[in-house]
């Protein structure tokens, strides 16, 4: 069993109504990584899930935490909840979260990371993956500005060969995705308007991947989260990086 460590795919929202010389405000709690864990349940993970603001106080600090786990995923959070710990934020010291993690797959270990809007570069480049050592881990360069690509359209992936796997040379569309430029020496097994949308990689003694599209809504809609090949493509990609 392959045991996985997911980080992120958790929100709050804050509203605000105003009537006349009042405001009023509310605020909603909302996480969409269910899915994503269903399917990787479904092909034999066993996942431990951590939201973004567990994540925040809870994320492996040390080698011995990251051992745990034979593959991490980060989905949706940003850098800033893997550095800014609240030590950094009142001043002091702490342990770059990024850093360690980095150092944990060129050990052996394996990361994977999913699109979306604190994914990679992410809105504004505000996910800022790109300006920390994990960028060095993963199969794909990733950007310093906004990196998003918004298809309403649909854009359409189209399969460049994933090893051991029957599947489709077109896959149901997207609406959107990161963008990033493969490695050289990555394998890209699937593009998506001539983008990396599924890339996998080594780095040292450790694995990684990088897919370009979310895991939910709305840039995976549901002709994507219920597609009958999506637990041989994930069964595929655990097989390649643990």
């Amino acid at each position: 069993m392959t045991n996985v460590l997911l980080a992120g795919e958790s929100w709050v929202t804050v509203q605000f109504e105003i009537k006349g010389r009042n405001v009023l405000q509310d605020s909603q709690y909302g996480e969409a990584a269910d899915r994503f864990v269903s399917t990787l349940e479904e092909v034999g993970a066993s996942v431990t899930y951590q939201p973004c603001h567990v994540a925040a106080e809870s994320f492996p600090r040390t080698t011995a935490e990251l051992d745990e786990y034979d593959l991490v995923i980060l989905s949706d959070v940003g850098a800033d909840t893997l550095q800014i710990t609240d030590r950094v934020a009142d001043g002091d010291t702490d342990v770059d979260r990024c850093a360690l993690l980095a150092e944990w797959v060129r050990e052996g270990g394996a990361l994977g990371m999913v699109g979306g809007y604190m994914s990679f570069a992410g809105k504004g480049g505000q996910a800022r993956y790109g300006r920390t050592p994990v960028a060095d881990v993963l199969p794909v360069e990733v950007s310093a500005g906004d990196d998003r690509v918004e298809t309403p359209d649909g854009a359409v992936p189209q399969n460049e060969g994933v090893p051991g796997a029957d599947l489709p040379a077109e896959w149901p569309h997207v609406l959107g995705y990161n963008r990033t430029v493969a490695k050289s020496d990555a394998d890209v097994w699937a593009t998506v308007r001539s983008d990396p949308f599924l890339a996998v990689g080594d780095y040292g003694d450790g694995s990684s991947f990088a897919y370009a599209t979310d895991c939910a809504p709305h840039w995976a809609p549901e002709g994507l989260l219920s597609w009958d090949h999506l637990p041989t493509l994930w069964r595929r990609v655990l097989d390649r990086v643990t």
